[in-house]
């Protein structure tokens, strides 16, 4: 009776972490809409926000899945730049997978958060704000270097011009996402952590 219990709560719990994480990405797609760009290289991008705290609320899996649905939603919503197919296999399947690496610290959250050490609590909420929005904007960097380079501006060489604009980029959205990341905390520190139920669903799947 207790292996079909635990079987039938498995299940519920990965539906209930699927749905959560389609909704996270959806989310993330519709702030794309909001306009922070400042013309066509630097944008701070909000979309980073509900994808580093569903990162740290349920980990680096989910979060992975979830930052690589919304960069999958950019094609039926039209909000593609092509120029070629590596260039878009780069900027829109991998590099928005990498801001789920956010995940990474989950475990290390939810610990300082029981234990009730808020100095660490806002410092790992920062740092994973911050390497999500790198580890995303480095891939940014790579295609603009290769693909973009005949628009760099200003006469900068396409490697200098590219790390520029997607490094300013980066860390915009990095300080940005750290705020209102934080900002969450101070609110709603049950935010990010996941009920009982759900952690021992974590536990079985070890």
């Amino acid at each position: 009776m207790m292996i079909r219990k635990g079987g039938l709560f498995l299940i519920h719990g990965k539906t209930r972490m699927m749905v959560e994480g389609t909704i996270i990405a959806a989310l993330a797609m519709v702030l794309s809409f909001i306009p922070t760009n400042i013309g066509a290289s630097f944008t701070i991008s909000l979309g980073q926000i509900p994808i580093v705290v569903y990162a740290l609320r349920r980990g680096l899996k989910p979060a992975l899945l979830a930052s690589f649905v919304w960069g999958i939603l950019h094609f039926p919503l039209g909000q593609v730049y092509f120029l070629s197919v590596p260039q878009v296999l780069i900027e829109y399947l991998l590099a928005y997978l990498f801001a789920g690496f956010a995940g990474l610290f989950a475990y290390r959250l939810h610990q300082a958060i029981r234990e009730g050490r808020t100095n660490q609590t806002i410092h790992i909420l920062i740092l994973a704000s911050l390497v999500s929005a790198f580890t995303r904007f480095f891939w940014h960097f790579v295609a603009g270097w290769i693909f973009w380079g005949q628009y760099a501006l200003w006469g900068m060489s396409p490697v200098i011009f590219s790390l520029t604009m997607n490094g300013l980029s980066g860390l915009a959205t990095g300080i940005v996402t750290s705020i209102a990341v934080v900002l969450l905390y101070k609110v709603m520190p049950r935010l990010f952590l996941v009920d009982s139920s759900v952690q021992l669903e974590q536990k079985m799947n070890g």
